[in-house]
């Protein structure tokens, strides 16, 4: 076991726009660049379809060009989904509708993506919210599973001891070795994606830093 570990910072942020259906596809590209920024690409899908279903929900029930805010922030280790309109009055309701149905999913679909939601009155206001499960294991853990966790402790000894330190006295052969160290990379990319980094950006790097060393 280790004691340190490297945090993904995610800090809550707000988009104010005005509600329209043209609005509702660049929504969508803002919540997938966040979440793998975020190191949560798992959750662009679900994401996006929640807040195409609140943005849709504003501009027919409140109306087109509707000043409205999303907000995203993480609510312990789940993801916290916000959209404010003025509205108060203009509620959504969760309704019964067939697949068939052009209208009245769109709370059902959230229902059933998120894992919950609800709804905030103020006086000049109201704020529709979801939250969607995550697997971290704090706000700012990263997900990737246990071959993440291993590669960031390999990380961590690097940074404590300043180079590579041989932690057992059994040798490997050749290709024993050759398969360890692309295991090795395999998972230090993995680790990347998991802390929303460009993995291309950072293969670059490491092909041109291999070739000034040659």
């Amino acid at each position: 076991m280790y004691e340190r570990r490297c945090e993904v910072p995610r800090k809550a942020w707000d988009l104010p726009f005005l509600a329209e259906a043209r609005e509702i596809a660049g929504l969508r590209r803002v919540m997938r660049l966040q979440l793998t920024l975020w190191g949560l690409p798992e959750l662009v899908d679900a994401a996006q379809l929640c807040v195409t279903e609140l943005v849709a929900n504003v501009v027919r029930h409140v109306g087109p060009e509707t000043p409205t805010t999303l907000r995203v922030s993480m609510s312990g280790t789940n993801l916290r989904i916000e959209v404010e309109d003025p509205d108060a009055r203009a509620l959504p309701t969760l309704m019964s509708a067939r697949e068939d149905d052009e209208a009245g999913r769109g709370m059902a679909l959230v229902d059933a993506t998120a894992e919950r939601w609800g709804v905030v009155l103020r006086p000049d206001s109201k704020i529709t919210w979801c939250e969607l499960a995550t697997e971290l294991a704090a706000p700012d853990g990263h997900g990737g599973g246990h071959r993440v966790d291993g590669a960031e402790a390999l990380l961590v000894l690097y940074q404590m001891c300043g180079s590579p330190q041989m932690l057992g006295s059994r040798r490997l052969g050749l290709r024993e070795a050759e398969k360890a160290a692309i295991h090795l990379i395999a998972d230090l990319l993995r680790w990347l994606v998991a802390h929303g980094c460009d993995v291309d950006l950072a293969l670059d790097e490491a092909q041109a830093s291999l070739e000034a060393c040659l």
